[in-house]
């Protein structure tokens, strides 16, 4: 496939776009895969295109997450493994049914989230106990979310960043990075399946996406970190609203 620098540009600058969103608050696959699928690549392709260069951003956004002291690896000992395990049966399981039916569904899911954040003006300003057992929540979470992220993607960081504040009793800073961790995990776990499926175009466009990916979540991350959970709360928002306005526009007859 020949692709014209016009529309390597535009990708470049869409994968900045999509990381800066992703780090803060995750659904910057709202603005990725649209792109790649105007691009021209096949919706396959394009998700496993898009797994790819998202991966790099995330570890981006994790690197700087590490960096400011945000996360706490010890407790994520068991969701790393159980949500790799999971995403990979998830991606493995796109490969034989649709998830049609769970796109019908997922908006609907999308808006008692954002109902939810918006009640509650200072969920996630300050840690508080947590509500749910930190074995069965990783159990719980991991799998289940771990399986999502593999078979269809979209929402995932808002599940697992609601989940952690309301159930673990993270403040927003901590559940951000903890989600990009996850998500990190899920995606590589992903990545390896649409790679072994030979549905990845690594070059020129993953390598091009991986560059704006880079830069992007480098300043959203920053932002983040800066400005703590009133600033994550508003993108996260802003993002969940987007996302559930793109899926329903998406719906199908």
């Amino acid at each position: 496939m020949d692709f014209s620098f016009s529309i390597l540009l535009a990708l470049f600058l869409a994968a900045i776009s999509a990381s800066f969103i992703d780090s803060i608050a995750g659904g910057g696959g709202l603005i990725s895969l649209p792109m790649l699928l105007w691009a021209g690549l096949p919706p396959t392709l394009a998700i496993g295109t898009n797994k790819a260069q998202s991966s790099f951003g995330t570890s981006m956004a994790v690197w700087r997450y590490h960096r400011a002291g945000l996360i706490e690896w010890s407790a994520l000992k068991w969701a790393i493994p159980m949500t790799f395990g999971a995403a990979l049966m998830g991606s493995w399981t796109l490969t034989l049914i649709s998830s049609q039916q769970l796109r019908l569904l997922l908006p609907w899911c999308l808006l008692a989230v954002a109902g939810y954040v918006l009640v509650s003006p200072r969920l996630g300003t300050d840690p508080k106990p947590a509500r749910l057992n930190p074995l069965l929540f990783t159990l719980v979470f991991s799998l289940l979310l771990g399986f999502y992220d593999g078979f269809f993607g979209p929402g995932t960081g808002a599940f697992w960043t609601l989940a952690l504040v309301s159930l673990a009793g993270y403040a927003l800073p901590e559940a951000t990075a903890y989600t990009k961790v996850v998500n990190l995990t899920s995606n590589v776990a992903s990545l390896l399946i649409f790679t072994i499926k030979d549905q990845v175009l690594f070059f020129p466009i993953a390598a091009v996406m991986i560059a704006g990916q880079l830069i992007g979540a480098y300043l959203g991350a920053n932002l983040a970190i800066r400005h703590g959970a009133k600033f994550i709360r508003l993108v996260f928002l802003g993002v969940v609203f987007a996302l559930i306005i793109r899926l329903l526009l998406t719906q199908p007859n």
